[in-house]
């Protein structure tokens, strides 16, 4: 079973430390930007050539279990 340290790298020698997809430099936050202005989840791949669909998907899922868990305020204030 896949975890979401097979899809995301935080590592402090990779742009600080900022969340990016894992073996890459895109940001996690890269694919939230692009797809919040409209941007289609394949001109995003188009765009970032070193993240694989699976990942972004993936992650996608992540987020998507994160805002949907019965502990949202909680997960939300540990990241605000």
């Amino acid at each position: 079973m896949a975890t979401i340290k097979d899809y995301i790298t935080i590592d402090p020698e990779i742009l600080a430390g900022q969340p990016v997809f894992k073996g890459t430099r895109v940001p996690i936050e890269t694919l939230f930007v692009h797809l919040e202005k409209g941007v289609s989840l394949d001109e995003f791949l188009e765009d970032f050539p070193t993240v694989d669909r699976e990942q972004a998907v993936a992650v996608l899922g992540i987020a998507g279990k994160l805002v949907t868990s019965k502990n949202i305020e909680q997960l939300y204030e540990t990241a605000a």
